[in-house]
This record gives C-alpha cells, sequence and structure tokens, in this order.
C-alpha cells in the first residue's frame, strides 16, 4: 500500500475528506519522527513500538573486491511487533 492509499483509506475509514486526513497522516508521520530523532520510542499498545538503537561498529567484506573493511557504529531505528497486531497477521 502507498501512502496515497493509505491516505484515501483513513479519509475513507475516519469518515475525513482526502486533504484532511493527509494533513492527520503527515502529522502523525512527523511526530514519529521527531521523537525518534530525539532518542525517545513511541509506543501504541497493542500495535508496536519504534525506538532508536545503537548498532556497534563491526568489521564486514566488500562482495566486489573481497576485501575486508570497517562498518561504523550508527543508529537504526526498530519496530518491535505488539501483540494484537502479531496475532492479527498470523
Amino acid at each position: 500500500m502507498t501512502k496515497p492509499e493509505f491516505i484515501a483509506k483513513v479519509a475513507e475509514g475516519a469518515s475525513l475528506s482526502k486533504a484532511d486526513a493527509e494533513r492527520a497522516v503527515n502529522a502523525v508521520l512527523n511526530t514519529i519522527t521527531t521523537t525518534l530523532s530525539k532518542g525517545d520510542s513511541v509506543q501504541f499498545v497493542g500495535f508496536g513500538t519504534f525506538e532508536v538503537r545503537e548498532r556497534a561498529a563491526r568489521s564486514g567484506i566488500n562482495p566486489k573486491t573481497k576485501k575486508p573493511l570497517k562498518i561504523a557504529a550508527k543508529k537504526a531505528v526498530a519496530f518491535k511487533v505488539g501483540k494484537k497486531l502479531k496475532d492479527a497477521v498470523v
């Protein structure tokens, strides 16, 4: 599902215009992004949790040259699935 399709479903499900639904979806996504950029997590009970995790530096291999290389430490966004979502999908 693409973002425009998602916005259309939200508009239909919440009886909103597509413009209002788009503003609502963008506000939610911006809030999640801002919260994660501050290092905090976002939790939706039953749905899941978005959080920032530290990834340690590690060594790897360049697949083209087969030479070893260092991969720097970085932060990555992770999503842990909530029970209700997990049960709905399985």
